[in-house]
């Protein structure tokens, strides 16, 4: 997938969220995610990540809200 050079995942209900290193590194040190790094707050999650990870993740993000987009 073009831009996601270098990016990490995190677990969601819907599937994988690719992060940067930075929001990676927020995602880990909140401690949002559990052993199997699964993140079970979406919504915090999505209030925690940079306005690059929202947009690189929108389709699942969407779809994760419900939205019809």
């Amino acid at each position: 997938m073009a831009g996601s050079t270098g990016r990490k995942t995190v677990s969601v209900s819907r599937g994988l969220m690719m992060l940067c290193e930075t929001c990676y590194a927020q995602v880990m040190a909140d401690k949002l995610t559990d052993e199997r790094n699964f993140v079970a707050n979406h919504d915090i999650l999505f209030d925690t990540i940079c306005f690059g990870c929202t947009d690189i993740n929108r389709p699942l993000i969407d779809d994760m809200a419900g939205s019809g987009e």
